[in-house]
């Protein structure tokens, strides 16, 4: 939809890899673009991953070169701790309210960290789901943008303690700052908003949530991960012991009518990249890998055809009925039925890995203008509003790779209402 306008913006709503690649491409062509990202930093689940498949290179340097096209392009002006408030107008004439939420720490912030030195208070680790523990201030992760601090002001007690305060040389923390409300007018809108993993201690027969080694993929990858909670081993989390077996259950609470009802199409690949993991710490432990259909398609069928390879890895197909464990050992039995032999088996491993899938965003926090899901809440892209379009795993679950590839589209998309 074409017309003649002179306000040559677009907002981007989220700053994950979808979000941060639209607002790249549509800046570097011309266009003012304002990135719109709810938590303090920049990068979305990709500055969570350890390793991308199927080349299983880490997602550092791509943050940061994305990291870097931002800080050096006046044209994009990006907002963290942002979330908007209200959406309204027409193509090429959007008013966008904008609220700013409090960071209690500003542009002074050196990264120092003296004021982690001197905190009492501790909460737990968002980056690392939970996994360990930051202080009440803390930075959101080692390559964080903007490199600033931020102070979580549901368990700071704020001028009550004021240790950072006082630890801090350069006048950064600023414990009186309020929320700020803001307006911006654009000609084109595109939703980034991602996803988050399924929340599995839905899954009762899984006992995620209970058996402390029932983990997640998402919590997988942390722990894999160099500046993760174990720093990159692999431990159980129940007495951080090394171990000799693990399972790998796919599709925990994905294809199924009780839960999510389709397939996230990343979790197969996921776990066979995570397979490597354990093979390349562990060379003598057996990996189990309990499947309904492996979904590998396109060039990813060389990735699943070399971890097949592996004489450690057992591929299993049989849907994972019930995990079990034993109190003393705290080990972990896995019941499933195998398909192809037709018989039930029993599996004893250290650790459980659940693939659970992907949850858009838009389910729980939908915009504030008329979009249409579909019955999942993912964003149908054909059916929206002139101007707004949609990027990314809030469209449907899907890799890195096209996510990146679909971003640049809704760019493209989002400057064409300009003739």
């Amino acid at each position: 939809m074409a017309m003649t306008n002179n306000n040559r913006s677009v907002c981007v709503i989220g700053g994950g890899i979808s979000g941060m690649t639209t607002a790249i491409e549509a800046a570097e062509v011309g266009y003012d673009v304002y990135l719109i990202e709810k938590s303090p930093s920049l990068g979305g689940r990709v500055a969570q991953l350890n390793q991308y498949f199927p080349k299983l290179c880490p997602p550092q340097c791509g943050i940061e070169i994305n990291y870097k096209r931002i800080r050096i392009n006046p044209k994009i002006r990006c907002f963290t701790l942002a979330e908007v408030e209200s959406i309204s107008g027409t193509p090429g004439n959007f008013d966008v309210t904008i609220r700013i939420n409090p960071r209690y720490v500003n542009d002074n912030c050196t990264a120092c960290n003296k004021c982690v030195e001197v905190c009492p208070i501790e909460r737990p680790n968002d980056y690392n789901y939970g996994m360990d523990k930051t202080k009440a201030i803390y930075l959101a992760h080692e390559m964080a943008f903007p490199m600033k601090y931020i102070i979580d002001d549901k368990v700071c007690t704020k001028e009550q303690c004021a240790k950072c305060l006082s630890a801090c040389k350069y006048n950064a923390i600023d414990l009186s700052m309020k929320p700020k409300v803001f307006n911006i007018n654009v000609g084109s809108i595109v939703l980034a908003t991602g996803w988050t993993p399924y929340d599995a201690t839905k899954i009762d027969n899984l006992k995620y949530g209970i058996y402390k080694n029932v983990i997640r993929n998402v919590e997988m990858e942390r722990l894999a991960a160099p500046n993760g909670p174990t720093r990159g081993k692999i431990l159980r989390p129940s007495d951080s012991k090394e171990i000799r077996s693990i399972a790998f259950v796919q599709c925990a609470g994905s294809r199924d009518e009780n839960h999510l009802g389709y397939c996230s199409s990343i979790c197969c690949l996921a776990s066979m990249k995570q397979a490597t993991y354990v093979r390349n710490q562990y060379p003598d432990a057996d990996i189990y890998i309990f499947y309904i259909d492996i979904r590998a398609t396109g060039r990813f069928e060389d990735f699943y055809t070399k971890v097949q390879a592996d004489n450690k890895v057992f591929f299993i197909k049989g849907k994972v009925a019930k995990i079990t464990e034993d109190p003393t050992t705290n080990n972990l039995t896995v019941l499933a039925e195998d398909i192809l032999s037709g018989k039930k088996i029993y599996k004893t491993v250290d650790m459980v890995v659940l693939a659970t899938g992907m949850v858009p965003n838009g389910i729980n926090t939908k915009m504030p203008v008329d979009i249409i899901y579909d019955e999942y809440g993912f964003v149908v892209p054909d059916l929206q509003t002139p101007g707004i379009y949609a990027a990314g795993c809030v469209k449907k679950p899907t890799d890195v790779a096209s996510s990146i590839q679909d971003a640049t589209a809704a760019a493209l998309k989002a400057i064409q209402i300009y003739v």
